[in-house]
Order: C-alpha cells, then sequence, then structure tokens
C-alpha cells in the first residue's frame, strides 16, 4: 500500500518487532516494482521468504484489483514459480460481506489460504466457516490480538470447541 500515509511506517515497525528484514519505497511508488526490489533484495540476502503486503485493496475498485494482478505477475516473473503462498487476510467483525471479499480477490488471483483477524472478541467466528465454503481454501491462521503472537496457526477443532463453547 504505497498510497497510504503511514503504512510503509507500519510496515516497517512490524519488521523491526519481528525481526524480518523491510524493503519498502517512496509513497505513490508501483506497488508492484516494489515487489520486485523486495525479491531482488530477498535473493541477495539469502533469504527464504518474502512476504508481500499488498493491504487496502478494496475488491470493489477495479483499479486496485488489477493492480493485485499486476503485482502477482511480476512476482512470478521474477522469481519463476511464485508466488508460491498467496493469503487473504479478512477482518472477521465483517460479517458476510467478507465472503463477497472473498470471491472478488479469489476472481483475481489464485488464494491458496485464509487468514482471519480480528476473533479476539465474541464475534466473527462464523464468517470464517462461510469464506472457507464459499471459496473452498483452507484457513492458516487467525489474528486473535494485537501482538505478533496472536497470529495463531488455525486448529479446525480448537476454533470449532471455542466457537460452541461461547454459544
Amino acid at each position: 500500500d504505497t498510497s497510504r500515509a503511514g503504512a510503509t511506517d507500519q510496515l516497517r515497525i512490524w519488521g523491526a518487532r519481528t525481526g524480518a528484514g523491510f524493503v519498502g519505497a517512496n509513497p505513490g511508488a508501483d506497488p508492484a516494482a516494489v515487489a520486485f526490489q523486495a525479491i531482488d533484495a530477498a535473493v541477495t540476502r539469502g533469504a527464504d521468504v518474502v512476504i508481500v503486503d499488498t493491504a487496502g485493496r478494496l475488491h470493489t475498485s477495479a483499479g486496485l484489483m488489477d493492480e493485485l494482478r499486476k503485482v502477482a505477475r511480476v512476482i512470478a516473473k521474477r522469481l519463476p514459480g511464485a508466488p508460491h503462498e498467496t493469503l487473504l487476510v479478512l477482518d472477521g467483525t465483517i460479517g458476510q460481506n467478507a465472503v463477497q471479499q472473498a470471491r472478488e480477490f479469489t476472481a483475481a488471483v489464485p488464494v491458496t489460504g485464509l487468514v482471519v483477524t480480528k476473533l479476539d472478541g465474541p464475534a466473527g467466528g462464523g464468517v470464517v466457516v462461510a469464506v472457507h465454503e464459499a471459496i473452498d481454501v483452507p484457513v492458516k491462521f487467525l489474528g486473535v490480538g494485537e501482538q505478533a503472537g496472536d497470529l495463531v496457526p488455525f486448529s479446525a477443532s480448537e476454533f470449532a470447541q471455542d466457537i460452541l463453547a461461547e454459544s
């Protein structure tokens, strides 16, 4: 997200918190060019993983969806076989709108997994099931708080127990 004020700073801070390297760009830079530069930097540094955060994609904006497709094409061009994983991150509190978002994103780029955030309160659990059923990709992680350690691997049995316990 190279156009939203503060987005680069947020990612730089999270990189520092988690010990991850960071590659950013000036505001207004082409997101696909930034992704290309990040992969170049990772190859040079011998990194095993590159996370390209394309936050700020409104599924209702054709321009942003086109930009997302371009980022995916550039990544694949720079590193054959990539992206190896494409995770769709959804806010668990937005209800059925998450299903529509998921459908639009999977129409734009192949999604391999889901991350559902903001599940630290009583709302949002049902959206996990609805989105999974709508696009048939596995849920990989749940965000259950604001700290780096609050992104937890998804366990279907633990999730079901938690949902049933809240009823």
